[in-house]
């Protein structure tokens, strides 16, 4: 053979090789999640930053409905078929028990460790946490918070309330209704309504499942909780009957127009109550919600984080998106678009949020205290017959020691009948 020619045998029989490695090299893998529509743009900036740091993965928010309710449905129709459309699952707090236990989820144990965790609101990692295992990363924190009319207290020369005596007290001095009410709240039969009596509950020394498995809600703090909630719209008269028509919205509403003195709500509501429009921008504060003089504040855990699908073929890939998704720059991007409440704590000291969220170190002292709704894979039938007896005490069909004890009588069912019953 012509010695000239070799060379250039070799290198046309190397091409085809070369040209293989080369594809899968740039191969490309495809990250799935489903979320309500990105509105603010918080994730497809995010995910943009995401794909520049890694080329190789290309992330795909799948935008549902608004409903927290339907998208939770829409991934468990997909999980119980073993379904590898989602890699990720953006949860809610209040899934994780129960998704974990079907089996839809991937632990984190060795992907997340307890040294990581320590940056994070300690809640948001004990909401995360079921059977001794970590199945969520946390993203965006939540939790129940009194808002309260500054200029009308300062006016009157009354403290922001730390007890529920103070806040009933402060709420007659100042109210006139119908024109302004002292306090309002989510009275409506929904899961709002269980996030705002459990800090009513907790506000007085009580739980709704205790350390043996049972539902403690036929004690004596549970009782003063439905009492108190009764009697601040039969007896005291300082919330609105329409109560119970009540959600975040309608709540909210009747705040930024100057219709309440106080307001229970979520860390959202401090960007629309300074919007312009709003009656009461740059007159709001905000302060842990009330509790009896004997014990001290609570509030309601809410909030999302990540989870792997046990069915991704990506999980190695889903991980990156997620502990990306988690990052302090991420967090800051969300939170500045978003305006929600970020999961890790160094951020309530960044210079550039604190600047435009003067209440962040009231925010940060309320989600310290916060407090996850029950851990149970059957939180959802719990939710229920709490919202259920909860309604009618503010309905008048049933006094708070029937309630109580209707409610303990459910859910202790609910709880000898263990998961999947």
């Amino acid at each position: 053979m012509n010695k000239l020619l070799l060379p250039a045998i070799l290198i046309l029989i190397a091409l085809p090789l070369s040209a293989g490695c080369s594809k899968q090299e740039t191969e490309t893998v495809t990250i799935s999640f489903l979320d309500a529509e990105d509105k603010s743009g918080a994730w497809a900036e995010v995910i943009e930053r995401f794909e520049a740091a890694n080329p190789g993965i290309r992330v795909n928010l799948i935008e549902g409905p608004a409903s927290t309710d339907t998208r939770r449905s829409q991934y468990a129709a997909a999980l119980l078929a073993g379904d590898s459309t989602y890699d990720l699952i953006y949860l809610d707090v209040i899934w994780v028990a129960k998704f974990a236990e079907a089996g839809w989820l991937v632990p984190l144990d060795e992907r997340f460790s307890p040294r990581m965790r320590e940056n994070y609101l300690p809640g948001d990692i004990q909401a995360s946490v079921y059977n001794g295992s970590i199945w969520r990363v946390p993203i965006r924190s939540d939790g129940g918070m009194l808002y309260y009319r500054k200029d009308l207290l300062e006016r009157e020369n009354i403290s922001p309330p730390e007890t529920f005596d103070e806040l009933v007290s402060a709420s007659k001095k100042l109210q006139d209704p119908p024109d302004l009410w002292g306090l309002i709240f989510m009275g409506k039969q929904y899961e709002g309504l269980t996030c705002v009596f459990l800090e009513i509950l907790r506000g007085f020394g009580g739980d709704v499942i205790g350390p043996e498995n049972d539902c403690l809600l036929d004690g004596p703090e549970s009782i003063s909780a439905f009492t108190w909630i009764h009697d601040v719209v039969f007896k005291h008269r300082i919330v609105p009957e329409a109560i119970r028509t009540y959600e975040e919205n309608e709540t909210l509403a009747a705040f930024i127009s100057g219709r309440s003195v106080f307001m229970r709500n979520w860390p959202y509501a401090w960007k629309v109550c300074q919007e312009e429009g709003s009656a009461v921008k740059g007159k709001v504060g905000i302060i842990p919600m009330v509790h009896s003089s004997e014990e001290s504040s609570s509030a309601t855990l809410g909030g999302w984080g990540f989870g792997i699908s046990k069915f991704s073929r990506h999980k190695d890939e889903a991980w990156k998106f997620a502990s990306f998704a988690s990052s302090t720059d991420a967090l800051k991007i969300f939170a500045l678009k978003q305006g929600g409440a970020p999961s890790l704590k160094p951020l309530y000291k960044d210079a550039e949020l604190s600047a435009l969220n003067p209440h962040y170190p009231q925010l940060y002292r309320v989600l310290l205290h916060a407090e996850p709704r029950p851990v149970k894979p059957q939180y959802a039938e719990i939710s229920d017959a709490i919202q259920r007896h909860v309604s009618a005490v503010l309905t008048r069909m049933e006094t708070p020691e029937q309630a109580a004890s209707d409610a303990t009588a459910e859910i202790d069912a609910i709880l000898r009948r263990g998961p999947g019953n």
